[in-house]
């Protein structure tokens, strides 16, 4: 079963602020940090749901799941898995030093939905 993936513009502002930032304290890394990130984005398409809940979920009122990349970046997500449409929608990528949303709004801001 194949889920669509949605990044959200959210999101993509998230990668590209760690992209700058890698750029200026690790230019070697940075492209290739990007690269890599897009593409275990899509490896989602298949079995989004093998994927752990996120701390988000414990208090917030939608299930949110993470995807680790590098085991220092969150991927945070939910899935739609409806009779229309079956679909991931990345909402936020966060490094994991960073503290966790605390609502709805923080994590979902910006996001069409």
């Amino acid at each position: 079963m194949t889920y669509r993936i949605e990044i959200s513009p959210t999101a993509i502002h998230d990668i590209e602020q760690i992209f700058l930032w890698l750029k200026v304290n690790a230019p070697e890394k940075s492209y290739r940090w990007v690269r890599g990130c897009y593409e275990i984005m899509l490896k989602l398409e298949s079995f989004p749901s093998r994927c752990p809940l996120a701390l988000e979920s414990e208090y917030l009122d939608i299930e949110i799941r993470q995807l680790l990349y590098e085991k220092k970046y969150r991927i945070l997500f939910s899935i739609v898995d409806d009779e229309n449409a079956r679909s991931v929608k990345i909402h936020r990528v966060r490094h994991s030093s960073q503290q966790s949303f605390d609502s709805l709004k923080q994590l979902l801001d910006n996001d069409d939905e």
